[in-house]
């Protein structure tokens, strides 16, 4: 009988271990009229889909255009996604906010709260169409021919690679342009299109397939959205879009409580990245800046003079995007590989 109950008792805190280690369930999530957040970043956003700690979701985004502007642009009307089809003629009214991204989501993660940080590993990011479009303003626009329309852009899957003019091949790294959580509540619903603490549009060109973005919580559940599928993209973004288009990815969600942020955070395998954003180019340079300053103290342990030097000598500072408006990003990026030990 003693052996029994022991046994019984080992079998018991084996099953506990386990479901304690158990593996991330990985949750699909498709775009509908109803698991979309039009055009914003709010507090009050209801969920569409609630995760754990460490899930998985495997997601749809919709490129940021509408049917009529892609069949203006020469896209035969059989090449249009049904859902984006679904979704413009549907989510009208109260239900856009004041950007133009359609963003998948929000995902409520449980556990996380104000003050935490919401870890986002990219696993992998997929073209789920054969085209993009690039269109032309943003910076500089004395330089657009306005009687053109939007250049649509053939994207080659088994190459990776689009062919921009005859002779001009682009090599294709799709990222989504648009990850973010809910800004506090006093912001209200705010407008997807300026980046921000939240993170939101950052157009960041080195959130690829393999590297993690790190973004301060600011409301329960942190509402994770995610949108604005780039096929490859500048730094800058400076004609005011990249080759969009529509994208299908796997995120892993994970609430970091041992982390506190100011701003966003990303690390390839190859770099640790700082960000941030203003109106003023030269207040986000200082805060992307100072922010891979502190980082250097808090994680490296170098002083704050070291840390200054250390990026000046080996960091990469660099527009992130220039055309979102108000806010201006710029990022820093410093390689791993000075780091040996």
């Amino acid at each position: 009988m003693k052996t029994s109950r022991a046994f019984l008792a080992g079998s018991i805190a084996l099953l506990a271990a386990h479901s304690l280690h158990a593996a991330p369930r990985t949750h699909r999530l498709e775009v509908t009229p109803s698991t979309v957040a039009y055009g914003y970043y709010w507090s009050e956003a209801q969920p569409v889909l609630r995760v754990a700690s460490g899930d998985i979701i495997d997601v749809d985004t919709l490129l940021t255009n509408t049917p009529q502007g892609l069949q203006r642009a020469g896209v035969a009307e059989e090449k249009i996604q049904p859902s984006l089809r679904s979704v413009v003629e549907e989510v009208t009214g109260e239900r856009r906010g004041p950007g133009g991204h359609i963003l998948t989501g929000p995902v409520y993660v449980e556990g996380a709260q104000p003050g935490d940080v919401l870890e986002v590993n990219v696993l992998s990011v997929d073209l789920a169409l054969d085209y993009g479009y690039n269109g032309c303003s943003g910076f500089l626009p004395d330089n657009c021919d306005k009687a053109l329309p939007a250049k649509i852009i053939a994207l080659d899957r088994r190459t990776m690679t689009a062919e921009f003019l005859p002779g001009i091949v682009i090599p294709l790294r799709p990222f989504f342009g648009s990850m973010g959580v809910a800004p506090a509540a006093d912001a209200g619903r705010v407008s997807s299109n300026p980046p921000g603490r939240h993170a939101g549009n950052l157009d960041n060109r080195e959130l690829v397939a393999g590297s993690t973005l790190y973004i301060p919580v600011f409301v329960p559940g942190a509402l994770f959205e995610v949108g604005d599928g780039h096929a490859a993209q500048g730094d800058g973004e400076v004609d005011q879009t990249a080759i969009e288009t529509s994208l299908r990815g796997r995120l892993r969600l994970t609430v970091r409580k041992d982390m506190k942020l100011a701003w966003p955070r990303a690390e390839t395998p190859t770099d640790y990245i700082s960000m941030a954003t203003d109106p003023d180019l030269t207040t986000a340079t200082r805060g992307a800046i100072q922010e891979m300053i502190d980082f250097l103290v808090a994680e490296k342990h170098l002083t704050q003079h070291q840390a200054y030097q250390l990026v000046s000598i080996t960091g990469n500072v660099a527009v992130t995007q220039l055309v979102d408006k108000p806010n201006h990003g710029v990022h820093v990026r410093l390689p791993k590989s000075v780091f040996k030990r």
